[in-house]
């Protein structure tokens, strides 16, 4: 059994590499050692997360995908996580999340005379995947109505300006540009996604 840590923020501006340390920390605690990190500023309401998918790809049946917490793994929309979980199902990997302790179970060495038990706390986790998943998206769905709703307010007021740039960001990205790094090598470096530094580079060219 592999542990795999899966790490996500939403925007470049965040700090995806943020409950890193949790992470390790929580399975030191039970014995156990992370194989490797997934780390990418991707939206949880998208299918299209490139290291996620590199995680699964990389697991073998009976493999851990470890998260700190379940919408680190999906805000997605009942379809679209049903497509996802079919996906890690299918390919026998268990999803542990540090908000959800019946999940936990999976890093414990099952005997034969736990098996009946295993199984329960499985159906019994499956179940409570689904319902964070579900909140995890309805969240998602009123932030997104409240901020369209601030931002219509804003504008009949006069006082829209739009999202602020962060300069400081950017300026770093552009210091590195000019010294010939890499797109991919820049984002790494600076915790921000590739878009965000192909955005900037365009600004400069």
């Amino acid at each position: 059994m592999f542990i795999r840590a899966y790490l996500r923020a939403s925007t470049s501006e965040q700090d995806a590499s943020r409950a890193k340390q949790q992470l390790i920390d929580f399975t030191n605690e039970r014995g156990k050692k992370i194989a490797s990190f997934y780390t990418e500023n991707e939206s949880g309401a998208s299918l299209k997360r490139p290291e996620l998918f590199r995680l699964l790809d990389d697991c073998q049946a009976g493999d851990v995908l470890l998260i700190e917490q379940v919408d680190r793994l999906s805000r997605l929309t009942d379809a679209d996580w049903q497509r996802l979980r079919t996906e890690i199902k299918n390919r026998g990997v268990h999803v542990v999340a540090l908000d959800l302790p019946t999940s936990h179970s999976a890093l414990t060495d099952v005997t034969h005379a736990d098996q009946f038990t295993a199984r329960m706390l499985s159906a019994i986790n499956d179940m409570l995947l689904d319902m964070l998943a579900a909140v995890a998206r309805k969240d998602y769905e009123d932030r997104r109505r409240r901020q369209v709703q601030g931002i219509e307010q804003a504008k009949a007021d006069g006082k829209y300006t739009g999202r602020p740039v962060d300069e400081a960001l950017h300026k770093k990205i552009s210091a590195l540009l000019k010294d010939g790094k890499s797109i991919r090598t820049i984002a790494d470096l600076l915790g921000c996604s590739p878009t965000t530094v192909q955005k900037v580079r365009k600004a400069t060219v």
